[in-house]
């Protein structure tokens, strides 16, 4: 009987990895979820020149808002960006508890995320809408004109994921958002450009005397505090405009989009246009935003604090009195994740509770030993669905419950005698209410009318019969009231302005507060009949002060410092008290100097009236099919092209490829898709391969192949708590055929066969950190079982676990892991070998494998240094590891075959990033192979080692 061996490739495996990298080539990353939604969400449109507005049933009023502030834009501030203008789809997402919006290509769509943040200080206080609507369609007018000079090739070349490569590596990051900031605050009266908080960061660096290089303001890093791009952006887009005109971002983006200068096209055309280099252009720019003057740092006990310490220390948040000498706070560190403790302010001792469950933020409120906060937790199958849940914590026992499910309450606050909560619930049509909830049960037990449609933030029980909180109206205004719990009537403590304030605590019917004022958030006290400044005692003049309690004696409260936020106590006697009056908290927020926003156009979205579009449905079904990039991939030997199609809603990835394999000098052409509209994802391919060829009784056999599947899988979400949880499961179904060709083509059969391909993937982690290499806990497993089920026999099953356990220190961990793979000895098809081999060997497919490994992970330095703006260099790891891989084969004869393949070493990685946009880790591995290899390898094996998803789909 004639044995055929048949080798055909794994689609599944293939196709997933597409999958997992399709948007690499789009280096500038952005929002997406694949599948997100659930089928029962009907869509509508506004559709408009400027944009089409896609949402959900209950978001009208907001869509025509959003599609009024647009269409306005189109025409009011193209001229800053250039000329060209192109509709974008925007989707609209309200089932999810996160604040974001993102635009990007490939394809060309953007995605707002429609739940407002309770952090008035960290985005402002304007319409959540009108905020986003600002900000991200100036990102849509980058694009539209940043498709010239190269870039433009590489768009006729790639298509949009090709213009977006080209853009992001040319136009640097803190430019897009930067220029997106300066535009929100240009043409409203708030925006990021007029909060404090956005430069509480820089201004810490420059009151501590932190001069980080350029490189390391751009990159990051794992152990000291940098500000993210955005203030960096926002700082240079702004002196830009402000010294050299409105024009000036135009051309010099123009030109760097272009490429007219090939590289370094950015500081090339700044150079060009200002006159000066581009490090001179920075040097001014902070300059200009660096107002502080030194007798005034000297006084700042906060900068003076942080001017002490080397390195980013911790965060400490929301301290709050147990009694008179110990306070319950929020601890996070670059090696710890968020958790409860309990420091005594008379000695400094601290002692950990808890580490906090997964959370949007860490604002918690403290009452009768119990500590009440909302928890983030995912919808099990649809990732654009989540909830904000209310957790229950005892500070005695640790004790901890979830007392609310698929809930969405924000800011909870327990009351003194710990038996009632009061929490704002949001719903999907952004509606904002005040519940009172039982603290043992969750049950509702009031709700309180919101007559005048108000967004409330950080609610406080004021006493039996009041609420305090922060709220803000239709305008984007802020006030601070105090609502009846009964008849939801108010009470205002300050007047409705455009200055931000926020995080109330209550004390003797005095109600503390954070507030913007001239430049800075500073603390304020307000009762009914009166409002005074609290002026602290750490007098700190460079950033601001927040989150303040008290109790019968001391003071608390927390200051940002470049080493973290950081705690500030002091006795009553040592603060003072300045009355003012109520109109000191509406004077206009400062812009920092930048006059360029002071236009005419500063409130144009105040006289934007929302226009009474209309509103039709939405097919989910509209082009299905949108094809927007060529894709390349190159992983030796296959050489691998891709036409790349996903529709707006993002429920159908689908791509046309062809395939040339070097080695067999085969070619294959084929299309697959996944569907992720339904419960279970639908995935499907075919293909054929022209010129498959093997060598068989020392002559070479040709043929062609044809192969199709269909599968579904099941991708599951059960995080919950401290712990992401993940679990998919699925099967193919594959169908192959083959075409012999020459003088072999009557000598095997041409038959078809099916397999079916069944697989299982499940991982389990707690929160990890900056620093940590890997979680301190984390287990993955992943199965895989093939099956031949007509025509010929065979089988492969395939089983591989890791397990993360924590090391010596909280950055270092250790990982074992374990493999087993089998496959039937028939020898009539062979399935791909995906075995985990022992390190430094020759991966080889026997008839049956395990593996037992392990390795130790540490760093070993934090280089923070790059070059020309080319590399940058966050840390250097390394990890020492065992490998013990034990086989069992069948020799010709049929004799058994046993042979164990160990070997030890060492691997040492760069964690890096390239032209200061793409995280890149590499590193080089030696083995030492104990046993000898089946190929003939020396013992001694040194291999580079390269990240895959730079080298393959």
């Amino acid at each position: 009987m004639l044995t055929e061996w048949i080798n055909f490739f794994d689609m599944t495996v293939r196709q997933y990895l597409t999958i997992s990298i399709a948007f690499l080539f789009s280096i500038k990353s952005y929002a997406q979820e694949f599948g997100g939604n659930p089928p029962s969400l009907k869509w509508q449109q506004v559709n408009t020149k400027a944009a089409r507005i896609i949402f959900s049933k209950g978001l009208e009023t907001q869509a025509r808002r959003i599609a009024s502030i647009m269409d306005t834009l189109s025409n009011s501030t193209l001229s800053t960006a250039g000329g060209s203008q192109k509709k974008i789809n925007v989707v609209l997402h309200n089932q999810t508890t996160i604040s974001n919006g993102s635009v990007g290509l490939a394809p060309f769509r953007s995605e707002f995320e429609m739940m407002p943040d309770q952090n008035s200080f960290e985005l402002g206080s304007l319409p959540w809408e009108e905020q986003l609507a600002t900000h991200e369609y100036r990102h849509v007018q980058q694009y539209n004109n940043f498709r010239v000079g190269l870039s433009k090739l590489f768009y006729f070349l790639f298509g949009e994921g090709g213009q977006e490569l080209a853009n992001s590596t040319a136009v640097p990051n803190w430019f897009w958002e930067g220029d997106a900031v300066f535009q929100e605050t240009y043409v409203t009266k708030q925006g990021r450009g007029r909060l404090p908080w956005f430069f509480n960061g820089y201004h810490s660096l420059w009151a501590s005397g932190k001069k980080y290089s350029y490189l390391k303001l751009r990159n990051g890093s794992l152990r000291d505090y940098v500000p993210d791009h955005y203030p960096l952006g926002y700082m240079l887009v702004a002196y830009g405009r402000e010294k050299y005109g409105d024009d000036f971002w135009k051309k010099v983006t123009r030109d760097a989009a272009s490429y007219k200068g090939l590289f370094y096209p950015m500081q090339k055309a700044i150079h060009r246009y200002a006159g000066i280099s581009f490090k001179e252009f920075y040097k001014n720019a902070f300059t200009y935003f660096n107002n502080f003057s030194k007798e005034n740092i000297d006084k700042d006990s906060a900068a003076i604090l942080a001017r002490n310490q080397k390195h980013f220390l911790a965060d400490e948040e929301f301290p709050q009195f147990i009694n008179d000498s110990s306070i319950v706070f929020v601890k996070t560190t670059y090696k710890q994740a968020p958790a409860f403790f309990i420091k005594n302010i008379k000695d400094g001792t601290e002692t950990k509770i808890k580490t906090r469950s997964i959370s949007l933020d860490n604002y918690f409120s403290y009452g009768n030993n119990k500590i009440v906060y909302a928890a983030y937790q995912p919808d099990i199958r649809w990732n654009w669905r989540d909830y904000s849940v209310l957790r229950v914590l005892d500070i005695t026992t640790g004790d901890e419950r979830q007392i609310t499910s698929h809930s969405k309450y924000f800011a909870p606050d327990i009351s003194a005698d710990g038996k009632q909560i009061v929490a704002v619930q949001i719903n999907p049509e952004g509606k904002s209410e005040l519940e009172i909830l039982n603290t043992e049960n969750g049950s509702i037990e009031k709700t309180i009318p919101n007559k005048d449609s108000l967004f409330y933030t950080h609610p406080k029980f004021y006493n039996d019969n009041e609420i305090v909180s922060c709220v803000r109206n239709s305008k984007g205004e802020m006030a601070l009231g105090l609502f009846n719990i009964n008849n939801g009537n108010a009470i205002y403590l300050t007047p409705f302005s455009m200055n931000v304030l926020d995080f109330p605590s209550v004390q003797d019917s005095i109600v503390y507060f954070s507030a913007s004022h001239k430049g800075r958030d500073q603390t304020f006290a307000a009762s009914p009949n009166c409002l005074w400044k609290v002026n602290l005692s750490n007098n700190n003049i460079a950033t601001g002060d927040y989150q303040l309690n008290t109790d019968a004696n001391e003071y608390v409260w927390t200051s940002f410092t470049a080493m973290g936020f950081t705690i500030f106590h002091s006795p009553k006697n040592a603060l003072s008290f300045e009355k003012i009056q109520s109109d000191n908290l509406t004077t206009p927020l400062t812009a920092q100097g930048i006059h360029a926003v002071e236009k005419e156009q500063a409130d144009l979205a105040d006289n934007i009236s929302s226009k009474d579009y209309p509103v039709t449905k939405y097919a989910s079904s509209f082009k299905l099919f949108n094809f927007h990039s060529w894709r390349p991939y190159f992983n030796d030997p296959d050489y691998y092209f891709s036409l790349v199609s996903e529709n707006i809603l993002n429920t159908l990835e689908s791509e046309v490829y062809v395939d040339y394999n070097r080695n067999e000098k085969s070619k294959q052409v084929g299309f697959d898709a996944v569907y992720g509209q339904l419960f279970p994802w639908i995935d499907g391919s075919i293909d054929y391969t022209f010129d498959r060829n093997a060598f068989y009784r020392n002559n070479k056999v040709f043929w062609n192949e044809a192969e199709a599947k269909a599968g579904l899988s099941i991708p599951l979400n059960f995080t919950k708590g401290g712990h992401y949880t993940f679990l998919q499961i699925g099967n193919d179904f594959v169908f192959n055929q083959r075409y012999y060709q020459g003088s072999y083509k009557d000598t095997f059969s041409n038959k078809s066969f099916e397999y079916i391909n069944s697989y299982l993937s499940f991982s389990n982690q707690i929160q990890s950190t900056r620093q940590q290499i890997y979680p301190q806990l984390a287990q993955s497993l992943t199965v895989m079982y093939k099956r031949a089920i007509s025509a010929f026999s065979g089988n492969q099953l395939l089983a591989s676990a890791y397990f993360y356990l924590p090391g010596i220190s909280q950055t270092n961990s250790l990982v074992l892991s374990a493999a087993f793979q089998q496959r039937d000895n028939l020898q009539q098809v062979f399935f791909s070998n995906s075995f985990p081999f022992s390190r430094g060997y020759s991966s080889e497919n026997f008839y049956r494998m395990y593996r037992l490994g392990a390795s130790y992970h540490f760093t070993v330095a934090y280089p923070d240094w790059g070059f020309g703006g080319i590399a940058y260099f966050l840390r250097v790891r390394a990890d020492v590891f065992y490998d013990y891989t034990s086989v069992n084969d069948f020799y010709l004869n049929g004799s058994k075959f046993y042979a164990p393949f160990r070997s030890y070493g060492t691997e040492i990685y760069v964690d890096s990033k390239w032209w200061n946009l793409l995280p890149i880790s590499f590193g080089i591995r030696y083995s030492h192979l104990i046993d000898r290899d089946v190929e003939g390898r020396s013992p001694n094996q040194w291999e580079l080692i390269l990240p895959i998803n730079l080298l393959s789909r």
